[in-house]
């Protein structure tokens, strides 16, 4: 019982850096109309000042790996910490665009570091029967920041404080401070130990400590692997013959994952329901509902991650996912569908997202590859899960004003189609079995 409390507790604190990814990105749709107004940006302007955060969150999954696996997941997660409370203070006292720009791009290092360490440890540190859960926590503690971030928006917007936009910025800093103290009472991780500093009896103290039935085969099979692992591991191998199916799974999920359009409801959830007729005061309080449906259903999604598995909770997502963009699209077309619907729709939608990709992509991504390479391929999925959120959040604004919600809500009721296929037919199913188990049965080896 002790043990799996203290594994909770370091699950906890490791997702807590999901919290502030969370907030870091759904605060910004509270402030993004007086951003333009403040500043007179053009459509483009704008639409760079909220997907900046996007292009730091890009280059933050891109190489977070590499600290992590250089100086440790435990170092990795306080320098977060450190991002985010800059990032936070910083962006609230912004003069200008340009300075604004570039305290929401450190956030955005924050964030997608935080995508790729975060589930990293905490797989590394959980029992392979609870890991799906515990990993989960992190998407658990996105949606609950992204909650807190609407819930704070909507509060500082009805006291009509003076510049309310740098107040919804600056509440980050206080999160942050608290996870940046908290990261100092976690171990290493143990499995990053033995596989890169060789450090078995440290390893054992802590497995024995988070996982006790498991961890003397946990570290069998680790040792097995560091030893067999003579190469030189990086971006390349992930490319190579023996990693290439695992990548294609990782990348895949990712992209899929943005292709919904998660991020276009996330950044922009008052302006679209703006679109459909609903007054601004509305449109902010039913970000709100937002966030509640996404908490609910990511409860529900952490719950069964584990009992019925990740394959199913992806075809249950895509189900709804398909189903909600297609009601979407069709209240914007006029085709008889009441526009006055569209929160609801965007309500199954989300329900639809985090019951399933919301709930799965982290933990499949770092369930998927091997130790070694492990930060690596935690980087290069959130990477694509990034440049697509970047690119989507950059021109949703023009292409919503030029082509209408329409045509883009039909184009994700349409990749969604495509991901239903890509699940039944390649989406592996990773519940119940320990990293190592994994893969073995993932990995090409040469004959």
């Amino acid at each position: 019982m002790k043990s799996k409390k203290y594994v909770v507790f370091l699950s906890i604190v490791a997702a807590l850096g999901g919290f502030l990814f969370g907030f870091d990105t759904a605060v910004i749709s509270g402030a993004e109309r007086f951003i333009q107004e403040k500043w007179q940006l053009s459509d483009w302007t704008h639409g760079m000042a909220v997907a900046i955060a996007l292009y730091g969150t890009v280059l933050g999954a891109l190489f977070g790996g590499i600290p992590a696996d250089k100086y440790g997941r435990k170092i990795s997660l306080l320098w977060i910490g450190v991002l985010y409370f800059v990032s936070a203070l910083g962006s609230a006292l912004a003069p200008d665009i340009v300075s604004f720009m570039i305290f929401r791009f450190i956030g955005g290092l924050g964030v997608g570091a935080s995508s790729v360490v975060a589930p990293m440890y905490i797989s590394e540190i959980a029992p392979a029967k609870n890991r799906g859960g515990l990993v989960a926590l992190f998407q658990f503690n996105i949606v609950f920041g992204i909650l807190m971030a609407y819930f704070s928006n909507y509060l500082i917007g009805i006291a009509d404080l003076e510049e309310s936009w740098r107040w919804m910025l600056g509440m980050e800093a206080i999160p942050a401070l608290i996870y940046t103290f908290l990261t100092f009472r976690v171990p290493k991780s143990p499995r990053w130990l033995i596989s890169h500093q060789n450090q078995v009896e440290e390893a054992r103290l802590i497995l024995t400590s988070t996982d006790p039935e498991g961890a003397e085969e946990a570290i069998r099979l680790a040792i097995e692997e560091r030893n067999r692992e003579k190469v030189k591991v990086g971006f390349g191998t992930l490319f190579k013959k023996s990693h290439i199916k695992i990548t294609s799974l990782a990348v895949l999920i990712a992209l899929f994952n943005q292709l919904s359009g998660i991020n276009a409801i996330i950044y922009f959830a008052p302006r679209v329901f703006e679109m459909a007729g609903i007054n601004a005061e509305n449109a902010l309080l039913s970000t709100i509902g937002i966030g509640v449906i996404n908490m609910i259903a990511t409860m529900l999604g952490l719950y069964f991650i584990d009992k019925i598995g990740r394959k199913k909770l992806m075809l249950i997502g895509s189900f709804g996912y398909i189903v909600s963009l297609c009601l979407i699209a069709g209240s914007f077309m006029g085709g008889g569908i009441d526009p006055s619907l569209v929160p609801w729709f965007v309500f199954l939608f989300i329900a639809s997202h985090a019951v399933g990709q919301g709930s799965v992509i982290w933990v499949f991504i770092s369930e998927v590859f091997p130790n070694e390479t492990r930060a690596y391929g935690q980087s290069l999925g959130s990477f694509t899960h990034w440049i697509l959120a970047a690119i989507i959040a950059n021109i949703f604004p023009f292409f919503a004003n030029t082509f209408g919600a329409a045509s883009i809500f039909g184009f994700f009721a349409l990749m969604m189609g495509l991901q239903l296929l890509w699940v039944i037919t390649k989406m592996p199913e990773t519940k119940g079995r320990s990293l190592e188990e994994i893969q073995r049965d993932m990995m090409i080896h040469k004959k």
